[in-house]
């Protein structure tokens, strides 16, 4: 006890955490303004803007931890600005870069509802309402794609856990109870193999390290012309592993890769799995969501069929970050997977039948912030009509920018599936072939793309298909309009002819 206090007494003084309830009212009545101002006039300010890291080290602050409080507001206010000024608006009506939705404002002011009553949803005992909200969303997430809705199901940080989850949950299943116990190599089970193409996100190369298999244990099956799965060389690569004393495990099938869009044949596929009893497991963290969009690739379908299913409700569901959604078919052999019951969770030995699952017996966290409740106000807020209606928006204008493309001198349209409009700049004189002529091209794109990023009149990404490189526009955004789609040709024509003129300053070619 402290020399100065005597048994009993406690100083009266608030605590430098505590921020009294007036101040507190004014200063998120100054963000809320803020941010209201700001999503009205998103697209008056530029997509994303160039800058170096010393810029914005300075502005951030290059200083050492302080010692004594600063003044909230100041602080508030500096993290604003710095944040907004270095930095891509992914809700800018041209953000096209990256698949990451505009995040809808209700889901916004959800946020501060989670990070306010500070909920840790892993125990239904603890935060009932919380995760009753959770099992709720999950459903109706089920019920969007016309997946089983009394599936296993929980909200994560992104795509990639969402995956990993499921890789998980396959590879238990398929090694049998003893992996637990035993590890790979005592339970038996062989050496594990999984199939995908070299589409697949790398979180599957993430999820076999983390899993203990390596990467080596992922079998790239070749991709056809339109980069989906060729489902004879799978059944060829699957025959000649088991052959080899290989214990095929998991087959991944892609629901909108990321560089294309491409949907594999996920039809054919779960037929295939079934057929040699692996596990099907579908990444549909971009495009699970459009499987009841008119225009969107029939394939889709088959994503209904998958053992396990991943979703990014921060792409195109128009969550704010974090929002990964993981589904699995069978929750008993979900909550297999991760059921540990300490001794100090006494709650535990309750269970989850009746009530809404315990969620730390479904995922690798126990600890786990309420990412369900912004995604519950967005589907409330706007409905089922309403989302699969912003989808299927998106889907058109990514088919009328190819369009547009195809229509613009020294700009060749390559790809299109699902809201991914791949293509690149083909000035006629390079139309050759040769390949000194396909270096000059992917030098003249990069440096397209660069320009387009550092003018902000929009923002790009890039693909590489067949060996070319290519600029790439994903639109997943509530906020684009045609306007915006039939602008970009001739955003990246003057960006083009720029990057032409340095080129040839610094090359003379």
């Amino acid at each position: 006890m402290p020399d100065d206090l005597t048994a009993g007494e406690e100083k009266d003084v608030a605590s430098p955490f505590e921020l009294p309830a007036e101040d507190f009212r004014r200063l998120g009545h100054r963000m809320v303004d803020r941010l209201a101002d700001y999503f009205e006039t998103i697209g008056d300010i530029p997509a994303a803007a160039a800058y170096d890291v010393a810029e914005v080290r300075r502005a951030v602050g290059e200083r050492g931890l302080p010692e004594d409080p600063e003044d909230p507001a100041a602080i508030l206010d500096h993290a604003f600005e710095v944040i907004r000024a270095y930095g891509r608006h992914s809700g800018h009506p041209r953000s096209w870069g990256y698949i990451i939705g505009s995040a809808a404002p209700v889901g916004v002011l959800a946020e501060l509802i989670m990070a306010g009553l500070n909920n840790n949803v892993a125990s239904g005992i603890a935060y009932p309402a919380a995760s009753e909200i959770e099992a709720q969303t999950v459903r109706w997430i089920a019920e969007l794609i016309g997946y089983p809705t009394d599936c296993g199901g929980l909200f994560t940080s992104g795509g990639n856990v969402a995956n990993l989850i499921g890789f998980l949950v396959a590879r238990r299943d398929k090694a049998g109870a003893a992996l637990r116990r035993d590890g790979l190599l005592g339970c038996g089970a062989g050496r594990l193999c999984a199939y995908a193409t070299e589409e697949a996100h790398t979180w599957l190369d993430k999820a076999a390290d983390i899993a203990g298999l390596g990467t080596e244990a992922i079998r790239r099956v070749a991709a056809d012309g339109c980069q989906r799965m060729d489902l004879a060389d799978l059944e060829r690569r699957i025959a000649e592993d088991r052959a080899a004393g290989f214990t095929p495990f998991l087959l991944v099938g892609s629901a909108g890769t990321t560089s294309t869009g491409a949907v594999d044949p996920l039809p054919e596929m779960a037929a295939l799995a079934r057929r040699e009893g692996l596990w099907f497991h579908v990444d549909g963290a971009y495009g699970a969501p459009a499987v009841s969009a008119r225009g969107a690739p029939p394939e889709l379908a088959g994503l209904r069929e998958a053992d396990s299913l991943a979703i990014d409700g921060h792409k195109w569901l128009f969550a704010p970050l974090e929002a990964g959604i993981a589904l699995v078919r069978s929750r008993d052999k979900h909550r297999d997977t991760f059921d540990f019951s300490p001794s100090y969770y006494d709650f535990a030995r309750v269970g989850d039948a009746g009530r809404a699952p315990y969620y730390y017996n479904y995922g690798p966290q126990n600890s786990r912030c309420f990412r369900a409740l912004k995604m519950w106000t967005i589907l409330r807020s706007v409905g089922r009509r309403h989302c699969i209606e912003a989808i299927e928006d998106n889907l058109r204008l990514a088919r009328r920018l190819y369009q547009a493309v195809e229509e613009t001198q020294g700009l060749q349209a390559l790809t299109q599936s699902l809201s991914v409009t791949t293509f690149r700049v083909l000035p006629q004189e390079r139309q050759t072939g040769r390949p000194e002529d396909e270096s000059y091209l992917d030098a003249l794109n990069r440096r397209t793309l660069t320009l387009i990023q550092e003018g902000g009149e929009a923002y790009l990404s890039n693909a590489v298909i067949d060996g070319r490189y290519a600029l790439r526009a994903c639109i997943t955004n509530f906020r684009s309009r045609e306007a915006d789609v039939l602008a970009l040709p001739g955003i990246a024509r003057a960006a083009a002819a720029r990057a032409a003129a340095e080129l040839e300053r610094e090359t003379g070619t």
